[in-house]
């Protein structure tokens, strides 16, 4: 009876795992790739089209052209070229999932939206001081409190024309230099030392009339901050 058991237990994993292997759609929490379906799939869908990276339906079928999406992505953004999903690629989307999302201590960002802050800030302010770093991440954080911009911080930071380290490649390759990650998490508690600016430009390398025209906070480093 033993064996004939035993045979039978065995009979049914095997069973089991041609049934997992079989199936052609997966739920993946933590990493989502051709083939996989369900929520965080939806949200790389969703993020990708509002970024004009992707054209298709909001379906949360990863398809051939969500995989296409996120090879651009990318891309465009110093990322490894696989078309999955993986931790690096959720955390520069600003997508939590359950291996990259903890707490992070810092106000109520996750831990990727705070890695986020804390690469636009090494990009747009890495030769500013401590305080000039801070504000710059304030911004950010203002801007998705801000009814006229979107209210996560990777919509903020991958708006069209947003920042010019989203376009001059500064993004991609400048290295996060500590400074910005404390920075970035001094941000997240609430220190804000652009006076609750939404924009700031450096007068020396913008010519802008708009921008220019924005009234002026404060002065910090080499960049004006103004609302």
């Amino acid at each position: 009876m033993k064996k004939k058991a035993l045979r039978l237990c065995s009979l049914l994993c095997a069973i089991a795992l041609v049934f997992t292997a079989a199936s052609p759609f997966t739920e993946v929490s933590a990493l989502s790739k051709y083939g996989s379906r369900g929520e965080e799939v939806r949200q790389i869908q969703t993020r990708l089209k509002n970024w004009g990276y992707y054209s298709g339906n909001i379906d949360g079928i990863y398809g051939s052209q969500t995989e296409a999406a996120v090879r651009y992505f990318q891309r465009k953004n110093g990322l490894t070229v696989d078309g999955i999903a993986g931790k690096n690629t959720l955390a520069a989307m600003g997508i939590s999932s359950s291996s990259s999302s903890s707490a992070s201590g810092a106000g109520s960002l996750s831990s990727s939206d705070l890695n986020l802050l804390a690469r636009v800030i090494a990009a747009e302010a890495r030769g500013e001081s401590y305080t000039g770093q801070v504000a710059v991440g304030a911004v950010i954080l203002n801007r998705v409190s801000h009814s006229s911009f979107p209210d996560t911080v990777s919509g903020v930071v991958y708006q069209s024309g947003a920042f010019t380290c989203m376009t001059d490649g500064q993004f991609a390759v400048t290295t996060v230099p500590d400074s910005c990650v404390k920075a970035a998490k001094d941000a997240a508690n609430g220190w804000d030392p652009s006076g609750g600016a939404l924009y700031y430009y450096n007068p020396a390398k913008t010519s802008n009339a708009w921008m220019l025209s924005r009234p002026v906070i404060t002065v910090i480093g080499s960049h004006v901050f103004c609302r």
